[in-house]
């Protein structure tokens, strides 16, 4: 693949398909050499996977941690082993004794930096294998609690047994812990029926293909015009443009410093060319992160291997 085909293409996951599927159709109707995203999404859920294709699957790291945004429904009354409809229930129990008021006040208490226990049904990893096998195994692994920020949580609409919701989260928030927890709270138990993730790395699932689309576009690889350069999907770091000279050091992986005229502007810094192409991202001691040689290379050159 060219160059300017390496970036950032948003999908909207289907139901019932795992997101190392969808990527995997989405690296065959592309023909990426390349593939992989930037935080899963469970087969039940739908909504924005962020994949990034080719050499911006060097950027994965920096779009790991990015703040998510969902639309969740919580079924009260009813608790699974997998804390959503995945899963076998556990009990049932009475609900009658909850009102709106006390589920608004419930919920409301999850905003904010809270600890969170990451489910056994989960892909977090113990002993090198995923816990939900474990869990299948009957051997579920409890890990230790983790800290997560719930930073907005609006109640859209309650009809009981059902709870709509809209939160705004950290990277690594289980929605369907928390609707276990909100259940749990209330004394009735809960799990989570329905999670949308709307956006993801400052990415909008408005501007996400579904998997029909991307397979109509491919014929012409008109999706082309839907990808998102790597230097535009890090809008929050800063950028440097380098001349000739600044260019060569890179291409040849000469070290860096401040002498180089480069004044580094938070924990990281983009290095582009001039016509914005990405060619390197350095940290704040002036080390390379990752760096794009199919840029960088000129007609004859020979490839640089490059220790990150």
């Amino acid at each position: 693949m060219r160059p300017m085909e390496s970036g950032i293409l948003l999908i909207d996951k289907p139901r019932d398909m795992t997101s190392a599927k969808v990527v995997a159709i989405v690296k065959r109707l592309t023909g990426a050499g390349k593939a992989g995203h930037t935080g899963t999404l469970d087969p039940m859920a739908t909504g924005l996977l962020v994949c990034c294709l080719n050499q911006a699957t060097r950027l994965a790291r920096f779009l790991l941690t990015g703040t998510k945004t969902y639309e969740a429904v919580l079924r009260l009354g009813v608790r699974t082993d997998t804390q959503d409809t995945a899963g076998q229930v556990l009990d049932s129990r009475d609900i009658s004794d909850v009102t709106p008021a006390r589920v608004e006040k419930t919920l409301r208490g999850f905003i904010g930096t809270i600890q969170q226990q990451p489910p056994a049904y989960s892909a977090l990893k113990h002993d090198g294998k995923p816990l939900y096998q474990w869990a299948r195994e009957g051997k579920p692994v409890a890990k230790p609690p983790r800290t997560v920020i719930i930073s907005a949580l609006e109640i859209q609409k309650i009809v009981l047994p059902e709870v709509h919701f809209r939160v705004n989260c950290s990277a690594g928030t289980y929605i369907r812990t928390l609707c276990a927890d909100a259940g749990d709270s209330l004394g009735c138990g809960g799990h989570l029926a329905m999670l949308r993730r709307t956006a993801s790395c400052g990415f909008s699932v408005t501007r996400a293909l579904n998997l029909e689309q991307l397979e109509k576009m491919a014929e012409t690889r008109s999706w082309r015009a839907r990808l998102i350069s790597p230097v535009d999907a890090l809008p929050d770091i800063s950028s440097h443009q380098a001349d000739d000279v600044l260019r060569k050091k890179i291409k040849y992986g000469q070290p860096l410093g401040l002498s180089d005229g480069i004044r580094i502007q938070g924990k990281y810094m983009k290095i582009i060319d001039s016509r914005r192409n990405l060619l390197a991202i350095i940290d704040g001691n002036y080390r390379y992160c990752c760096v794009f040689p199919d840029v960088i290379q000129e007609p004859g050159d020979r490839m640089t291997t490059w220790k990150q």
